[in-house]
């Protein structure tokens, strides 16, 4: 294989896990989990190691079937060609919504610079349109140049983050009694269950490199160490940012906060160094951005070429570009933005980011069943498959049903693709 048809090494591979799963997420997650003082706390010691069990699983499967079109086509594989589409059509849609809120926010933090981006709804959607327009057309130009803005962005957006971790560590050491001095809510294992999927969703990502498998080289060896990696280290900035701040602060305060680490950072540097801090919010968002509209090219190409797509999502460029797939999830993700600026729309723009993460884990849940049919680490895979499905509970039984409706979608389209494989297959 060429660096053309796979450009992404270890190092990219491993932008793209961080880049992925570190959005603009982190800097709102310490406000989502301050309410639930040491419930939230908590919940990262079980999300982050579900979270690497879960990624072990999927590198594993990557690693047994590396010629594979990507983690979905080996699901497909693994269950059949109709499981195998309807978890990758329920993690696209997933992708899709997900894209439009990314893009959303990071409109948001420019605002803190550039207020007419947000002057009015249609202004915010026409923005963010703008800037998941602007992202596809940069990944026309090929992955191994998306992969070097990613590599670039993950850089940027990793420098603040480390920044405030010291901060937190320095604080630790020279002012302990700080995260001892403000009274927090007591363990409530009542709602621990959604408290877990609320710390899970910020971790979903950790699948970029096994999904965009047929892009990587040596992926038995670069997934896997890529997605480990990775995931971990990811993981352990979470718990040092989110319950640092958490606990160095009052709990009401960080949870009343829209930017809770901008705040933190401002309430020891002053107020240019939040604007800073809101500055690198919006190249992590950008980032993470360029990141899933990748993603959301690759995953309906691996799945065509798999066969359980129609043929024409798997056409590409002479640059091994997936346009029309990437035009057709674009497409998605601006109807959704648009949808925003609407009235009497926006809740229902609100509510599919409540879905991205039922419709995400679908995903998981699939690979775990398809790893335990291929006898491939079979007792992890049988615990990822219960935590999986620990976490689709934990979403809430209204996203779970949607979820399930959105996945029947695709059925119409296994059916071309199904029909077009018959015909083919009559012309030969």
């Amino acid at each position: 294989m060429t660096t053309q048809t796979r450009p992404f090494g270890f190092w990219t591979a491993t932008a793209l896990v961080v880049g992925g799963m570190i959005g603009a997420g982190i800097f709102v997650q310490p406000a989502q989990l301050a309410p639930f003082g040491w419930t939230g706390a908590a919940a990262w010691l079980v999300a982050i190691p579900g979270a690497l069990l879960l990624a072990y699983v999927l590198s594993c499967l990557t690693a047994a079937r590396p010629e594979a079109t990507g983690a979905i086509a080996i699901v497909a594989e693994g269950l059949g060609p109709l499981p195998g589409l309807l978890v990758g059509w329920s993690y696209w849609v997933g992708i899709c919504s997900a894209n439009a809120i990314i893009a959303l926010t990071a409109v948001r933090y420019g605002a803190q610079f550039f207020p007419v981006l947000t002057s009015t709804p249609l202004a915010t959607a026409i923005a963010a349109t703008a800037l998941i327009w602007a992202l596809t057309a940069l990944n026309f130009g090929g992955a191994k140049g998306a992969g070097r803005f990613q590599v670039l962005t993950t850089v940027l957006k990793l420098l603040p983050l480390v920044a405030v971790a010291a901060i937190l560590a320095g604080l630790a050491i020279v002012e302990p009694a700080r995260f001892s001095a403000n009274p927090h809510t007591p363990f409530d294992s009542t709602k621990f269950t959604m408290v877990l999927t609320l710390a899970f969703f910020p971790l979903v990502g950790f699948e970029c490199a096994s999904l965009a498998a047929e892009r990587v080289r040596d992926p038995a060896r670069n997934v896997l160490r890529a997605t480990l990696v990775g995931t971990l280290l990811t993981g352990i900035l979470y718990i040092i940012l989110c319950n640092g701040i958490v606990f160095a602060m009052p709990e009401a305060v960080v949870a009343a906060s829209d930017a809770p680490i901008a705040m933190f950072v401002e309430n020891f540097w002053g107020r240019g160094a939040g604007l800073v801090i809101a500055a690198f919010a919006a190249i992590s968002a950008i980032g993470c951005l360029n990141g899933w509209v990748l993603m959301q090219g690759e995953l309906p190409l691996g799945m065509a070429r798999a066969g359980i797509l129609p043929a024409i999502l798997g056409r590409t460029t002479e640059r091994d570009v997936p346009t029309i797939a990437m035009i057709l999830s674009s497409a998605v993700a601006t109807a959704l933005v648009m949808s925003g600026a609407i009235p009497g729309l926006t809740d229902v723009l609100t509510f599919m980011l409540q879905l991205t993460t039922a419709a995400t884990v679908w995903f998981y849940f699939g690979a775990c069943a398809a790893a335990l049919a291929f006898g491939i680490v079979r007792p992890l895979a049988a615990i990822g498959l219960a935590f999986s499905a620990w976490v689709l509970w934990g979403s809430g039984v209204e996203a779970l049903l949607l979820s399930i409706v959105l996945m029947l979608t695709a059925l119409p389209l296994y059916w071309l693709a199904l029909r077009g494989r018959v015909l083919s297959e009559k012309a030969a």
